[in-house]
């Protein structure tokens, strides 16, 4: 049975998944930073995943992108699978400006989190939900909302 490794459960928010992937936020307002887990158990590696899964992995993970890049005029989009500190399957992708913090180096280690107050973690959760849930599968986890404050 799949169960979302503790880390990324203290690290992150979990706002809903798509046919394959659950959607976290991580809780660094520094960067709008989102991943996909893949809700398969004892995965590590994409190639493990079944090749049905593999591709409808990077459907979602390219929507996503697609979609964050949109919503939030990125100037770069980052992706990636590391699991270096989480074994579990995981793809990061993280909006990134010229002008933020870490540019342009990985966001790893660059700087020290800063967490999400209440509003912050609303306003850009809502503005992604208010997109994705309209054009791919996509089931919302209970306690998150789209409100006007949110577009």
């Amino acid at each position: 049975m799949f169960e979302l490794h503790p880390k990324l459960s203290e690290d992150c928010f979990e706002i809903g998944q798509f046919p394959l992937g659950k959607l976290l936020l991580m809780n660094d307002s520094n960067y709008p930073w989102f991943i996909l887990v893949p809700q398969r158990e004892s995965i590590r590696e994409i190639h493990e995943l079944k090749d049905e899964d593999q591709q409808q992995l990077i459907r979602e993970s390219s929507y996503l992108s697609e979609k964050l890049s949109a919503i939030f005029a990125a100037h770069k989009m980052n992706i990636a699978a590391l699991g270096n500190v989480v074994p579990q399957l995981h793809i990061h992708h993280v909006v990134r400006y010229r002008d933020d913090p870490a540019w342009p180096n990985p966001v790893w280690g660059r700087v020290t989190p800063t967490p999400y107050d209440v509003s912050g973690k609303e306003r850009v959760v809502g503005k992604v939900l208010s997109v994705i849930q309209n054009e791919m599968p996509f089931t919302i986890y209970e306690g998150w909302s789209i409100s006007a404050n949110t577009l």
